[in-house]
C-alpha cells in the first residue's frame, strides 16, 4: 500500500511540472557564443536580443516566435503552454 501511495504522489509531481513552465532560458549568442542565463516574459514573446560581449543584436530564426525559441535552451513559455515542449520539440533542435 505505501508503494503505491508513493507512485502515485510522483506521479503527481511530475505531472505537475509538464504544465508549469520554465521561466529561465539559458541564451547562447550566434554570433560570439557567449552563454547567458535570463528570466523570460511569461505573456510575451522576445523578438531582439542584445549581447553584451560582442554587442552585436540577433532575432529569432525563420519559424520560430522569439529569440529564446531559436538561441535558448529552453523554449518560450507561450510556446510551452501550448504543449510543444511535451510534443517533441525539444528534441528536434
Amino acid at each position: 500500500m505505501k508503494y503505491l501511495l508513493n507512485s502515485i504522489r510522483s506521479w503527481r509531481l511530475k505531472r505537475q511540472a509538464l504544465r508549469r513552465p520554465n521561466y529561465f532560458s539559458t541564451v547562447t549568442c550566434p554570433r560570439c557564443g557567449k552563454r547567458s542565463r535570463d528570466q523570460m516574459p511569461g505573456n510575451a514573446s522576445v523578438y531582439f536580443y542584445h549581447c553584451l560581449r560582442c554587442n552585436s543584436m540577433f532575432k529569432p530564426k525563420p519559424g520560430d516566435c522569439c529569440v529564446y525559441c531559436s538561441y535558448g535552451d529552453v523554449p518560450c513559455p507561450p510556446r510551452q503552454r501550448t504543449g510543444w515542449a511535451r510534443q517533441g520539440g525539444l528534441e528536434n533542435k
